[in-house]
Formats: C-alpha cells, sequence, structure tokens
C-alpha cells in the first residue's frame, strides 16, 4: 500500500463519520461517480481536521460550501487565534499519477469570487444568487466583532506549477494564497493524522484553582543556568481535567519530544492505577502519589487577574510534554470516557504537579532556529535518562527522537508508504481509526534486529535483547549511514515474506525448510539481502525478495546438514550416551544464536 492508497482510506474511513442522512457521503458501490464525489468532499474534512483540529464531522461539514454556485470556494474556515478567513479551493485527483502530477487549471483559480462575497454581493457577475452555504459564511463574517482585524487567505488543495505567493496572487484577486500539493498533503495532512500528531497546539490556556495554594498566584518560579541555555522553571497543581483536555484535543502533536506516544491502557500496567487513583479516590491523593507531568514552553505566563476569586490562568506557547506523557494518556482516555457519560465528575478537586520548563531566548538573534531546536532536544534527551517510577524509559525509548531514526522514518513513508514505529503508539491513532492496517507499521525492534542481519551479525541479531542493540554503542553502529534504509526495508520485505511462508506450512515448514523459519529467519535475511543492490527500482523489491529467498530456502536444508557435521558446531549438535541407548541432540535454537553461525554463512554457497 503506496501513500495515496492510505490518503483514500482515510477519506472513505472520514466519510463513515458522515450522519446516514448525508446521502451524497454513502454513493451505492457502482456509483464511481458518486464515490469520487464523495471522496473530494472527505478531502476538504481531511484538512479541516488536520490543520484545524475539528474532530466531528458536523463541526467541519458547516465550513464546506462547494457546489452549484459557490463562487468557486469549496470550503472556509475563521481561524480566530491567527485572525484569518481562509478560503479553500480543493482539486482531489481519483487515481496516484493523477493526484501527484496532474494541476489545477488556473481558471479555476481564477473564478473564486472572493471579493465579491466579501463585499457583501450575494450573487455572481451572471447575477446567479450565491448557495445557501456562501451567503451562511458572508453572515459569519459579519458576525466578526474585529472582522478589521483579520486577514483572507487562500488554500489551494491541488498541485500547482508557480507556488510563488506573487503569482498566487495574481490569480486569487490580490489574496495571500498557500498550496498544498501532493507533497504536502502526504506529509502535512495524511502522515499527522495517522500518528496523531496533527493541529499542532501553538498556545495553550489552562484553568488553575489557587485554593489551598500558597505562594505567589499558586507557583513557584526558578531560573537555570545549563550548559544548553538558560531556563525558566515554573511549578505548580493543575486541575486533572486540564490536562485531560489537552492531551484529548492535541494527542501525539504534544508528544514529539516525549521518548514515547500515545499507549494504550491495556498495554501498560501502571496506566490501571493511574485510572484507579482517579475513578476510585474522591479526594485529592492523586496529587501525593503521581510523579507529576515535565512540559516544555517557548513562553509562559500565568495571571490570577481573572475577575473570578480563587482563579488563575496559565498561558503556555508550543507545549511538549518531555515527561509523563503515560500520565496525560490515561486522564484524556477518562475524559473520553466521561464525554460519551457527560459526567466528569471524577475529576472533581483533582490536581497534579506540573513543572514548565522555558527557554529564555536571549540569543534569538544570534543563532538560527535550527540551533535553538537542536539545544531542546539535547536538553530533553538528558531529561530522558531520569527513570520514572511510574513508567521505566527503556534503550529503544531512549533512541526514539534520534535524528537518523526520524530521517529513516520520513524517508520510508515517502519511498514504500509505510510507517517506521520510532516510539510505543505513535501510530495508536492510525490503527484506532482504521486509517492504516497494523501490516504497514515497521517494529523498530525488527527493524534493528534486519539491519544488524544486514551488517553480517546474523547471532546478534537474533540472540541479543533490544537493551542490548539499543545501547548508544550498538545503535550508532548500525544505524549510521541515512542511506542504508532501502537496504533495510528490502530486508523487512523479506522478513515479512518469511512469515507468510511460515503461516502457509505446518510446523515450520521444517520438512522443506529445516529450521530456517522457526530459528533462522535473520539468517536467512543475511542472505538474501546480498541480492540488494540500489539500482533496483523499488517497485521490484518485492518480486527480488521473494525469487531469492525460494533459491535460498531450496538449499538450507543442505546447508544444516553440512553445519551438523563441523567440529566447530559439537556444542549443538553431538551424540552422548544414555544408559543402553545412544541420544543425538540437535540445538538449533542454540545454534542460531550461538559463536558459529556467521561464519557458516559466510562459508556456504548460497549462490544468491
Amino acid at each position: 500500500m503506496n501513500r495515496y492508497d492510505t490518503l483514500v482510506r482515510i477519506l472513505d474511513e472520514l466519510r463513515k463519520e458522515a450522519p446516514i442522512e448525508y446521502k451524497t457521503y454513502y454513493p451505492e458501490d457502482t456509483n464511481i461517480e458518486g464515490l469520487n464525489k464523495a471522496r473530494s468532499k472527505a478531502f476538504i474534512h481531511l484538512f479541516l481536521k488536520a490543520m484545524y483540529g475539528i474532530e466531528k464531522f458536523n463541526d467541519r461539514e458547516k465550513y464546506i460550501t462547494d457546489g452549484s454556485y459557490d463562487g468557486g470556494i469549496d470550503a472556509y474556515y475563521i481561524d480566530e487565534n491567527s485572525k484569518e478567513v481562509i478560503f479553500i479551493q480543493s482539486k482531489f485527483r481519483t487515481t496516484k499519477d493523477n493526484f501527484e502530477n496532474k494541476e489545477i487549471e488556473y481558471d479555476e483559480l481564477l473564478s473564486m469570487d472572493i471579493d465579491r462575497i466579501i463585499e457583501g454581493e450575494n450573487a455572481d457577475e451572471d447575477n446567479n444568487s450565491y448557495n445557501s452555504k456562501i451567503l451562511r459564511m458572508q453572515k459569519k463574517i459579519q458576525e466578526i466583532d474585529d472582522i478589521g482585524r483579520y486577514n483572507y487567505r487562500v488554500i489551494i488543495l491541488a498541485n500547482l506549477r508557480e507556488k510563488k505567493n506573487k503569482y498566487i496572487k495574481k490569480l486569487t484577486g490580490g489574496f495571500a494564497g498557500d498550496v498544498f500539493n501532493f507533497h504536502r498533503c502526504y506529509n502535512d495532512l495524511v502522515f499527522p493524522v495517522v500518528s496523531g500528531s496533527f493541529f499542532n497546539a501553538e498556545e495553550i490556556k489552562i484553568n488553575l484553582s489557587l485554593i489551598n495554594k500558597e505562594g505567589s498566584e499558586g507557583r513557584i518560579g526558578y531560573t537555570v543556568n545549563t550548559e544548553l541555555s538558560d531556563c525558566k522553571i515554573l511549578v505548580t497543581f493543575v486541575p486533572l481535567i486540564e490536562i485531560a483536555k489537552i492531551l484529548y484535543k492535541y494527542k501525539n502533536s504534544v508528544l514529539k519530544y516525549n521518548p514515547r506516544c500515545f499507549l494504550g491502557l491495556k498495554n501498560n500496567q501502571v496506566n490501571p492505577q493511574i485510572a484507579n487513583t482517579v475513578k476510585n479516590k474522591t479526594t485529592n491523593e492523586f496529587a501525593l502519589f503521581n510523579n507529576g507531568i515535565t512540559i516544555l514552553s517557548d513562553d509562559t505566563e500565568i495571571n490570577s487577574k481573572v475577575a473570578k476569586k480563587d482563579r488563575a490562568q496559565l498561558i503556555v506557547m508550543n507545549p511538549q510534554i518531555i515527561n509523563g506523557g503515560q500520565t496525560a494518556f490515561t486522564l484524556a482516555s477518562l475524559y473520553e470516557e466521561c464525554i460519551e457519560d457527560k459526567n466528569y465528575s471524577i475529576f472533581n478537586e483533582k490536581e497534579v504537579l506540573v513543572k514548565i520548563i522555558t527557554f529564555i531566548d536571549e540569543q534569538s538573534n544570534k543563532e538560527d532556529s535550527e540551533t535553538i531546536k537542536q539545544k531542546k532536544l539535547e536538553l530533553i534527551e538528558s531529561l530522558s535518562h531520569a527513570t520514572n517510577e511510574q513508567s521505566v524509559v527503556n534503550e529503544i525509548d531512549r533512541r526514539s527522537n534520534e535524528k537518523i531514526l526520524v530521517n529513516y522514518q520520513q524517508y520510508i513513508y515517502n519511498d514504500f508508504g509505510l510507517f517506521l514505529n520510532r516510539k510505543q503508539g505513535e501510530f495508536y491513532e492510525g490503527i484506532n481509526k482504521k486509517y492504516i492496517s497494523k501490516k504497514q507499521i515497521i517494529d523498530l525492534s525488527t527493524f534493528m534486529r534486519i539491519a544488524v542481519s544486514i551488517s553480517g551479525d546474523a547471532k546478534k541479531a537474533r540472540q541479543s535483547s533490544d537493551i542490548v542493540l539499543f545501547r548508544e554503542n550498538n545503535f550508532k553502529q548500525y544505524f549510521k549511514n541515512e542511506k542504508d534504509y532501502k537496504k533495510y526495508v528490502y530486508g523487512y520485505y523479506c522478513y515479512q515474506y518469511l512469515l507468510e511462508i511460515e503461516k502457509q506450512e505446518e510446523n515450520y515448514g521444517m520438512d522443506k525448510y529445516g529450521n530456517a523459519l522457526r530459528y533462522g529467519k535473520y539468517a536467512v535475511i543475511n542472505i538474501v539481502s546480498r541480492k540488494f543492490s540500489e539500482d533496483l527500482d523499488i517497485t521490484e523489491y518485492g518480486c527480488s525478495v521473494k525469487e531469492t529467498i525460494k533459491q535460498t530456502l531450496a538449499k538450507w536444508i543442505v546447508f544444516e546438514n553440512q553445519v551438523i557435521e563441523k567440529q566447530s558446531n559439537k556444542d549443538y549438535f553431538y551424540e552422548y550416551q544414555e544408559e543402553d541407548n545412544m541420544k543425538t541432540i540437535y540445538n538449533f535454537d542454540g545454534y542460531y544464536k550461538g559463536k558459529t553461525i556467521n561464519k557458516d554463512l559466510e562459508e556456504f554457497n548460497f549462490d544468491v
């Protein structure tokens, strides 16, 4: 499945969110034209969801204006935060080639009646009245009290040859524009929605209670000088429901620097403990039991002058939860349950300790944004090494934000439409919403073992634990060249095909392939990967892998028969006397994890 296939699958799932009375979203299976129109509208839904975090279908649908006499405007959005009215022109293509190559016609942009509509005209130049959705949009714009402060901007969801703003302005009647070509659609819409990292939180507002709090506005402030950057630390207690709302709304977009992403409650023993403390206690033991949450911020303000007694407001810019993500996720899950029941009483009078770290941007004029970002990452890496009693950060988690893994993930997605799972739970949202299947996700532990095997160490690939493999020295040994991702994906294709064969065979197919499938998968990958070539087109990986595996497996029993006879393997294959009988030991499990497998693979002629 490629990126376009994933896009279509997302659009179909978004269609299914429509109430049944929206019949245009549910065409008959034979109605191809109707299906394409439904997906075209769902494409706009995807944009509104990914860019503005609008989760509910009805909330998105009210911004859709597409139809007859729509003034060339397919949808709109009023962004109160950025003070913008956004007009959307969308062109969904029904095939991969067209979606990635065909461009929007200039006439379609020139036909946008933005000027007439915002000037209050109710009809186009031919005196055709605009449809009811456009008229409703006009009314919404009229109702903006400070409309004079708003800017107008055009979003083009299509390929456009010339993307310079001055050129777009000519096409749209003088309005600034932003083009979402197929690259941006895949990277800024599809991937974020699948990974739950859409709708970045530029600013969050947290309501605080000052009851039972001592000190200035219920907080402790401290300035820290570090080798990386000066920081301000603010410590306060925050109502649980506020944290729950943040993660429920922003999901993985506020966990980008966290070693882990969303984790299902059932996947971790600690999560139910956190949940039970919230559910089963009417008092605030949570504040005692929980280690708290650490948030990284670009700017932080707190103000108690909010015209409410014992209340204050905390404002955090570009927040990232770098510790306590598991706690936040659990609270968000409970909050989701409360939404269904319309009862939020479990959160009453309960708070959690929150530490907010804010970088002091004194050197913003001297250092570029990339340098500042790197300093953040270095600080985060240092913080992640501190163990958390509630959820131990293991070695594989520690490596999750390494630059080379981030790049591998992007390259693999771009070229193969697959998702390298850098963090636990990173694609929970995509799986849960049925946007992708589990087959599209590459397990990071498996990916590392494939890399180790391809490097020539089939023993280590099978024998070593994740703790060993993901230690910094090993990690940098096997993940050091960004260009290696294609070779590793080739190995992953091999791994997947071996699993397919295994499912089709009884008893691991031992009568045909010896122990290749039972114990020797990474040994097979070691051999098959020798067929890999940089010149091989990625569309040919599947066929190349299948052909080479068949050739290799055909010789595997011969290979095993030879290694059994080797003196160097007598630790694994030997005879011993038991009373009056001779017993023969064939320890293939130990052999494929043993000290001789690598040399044996090198010496045997597999002729691949």
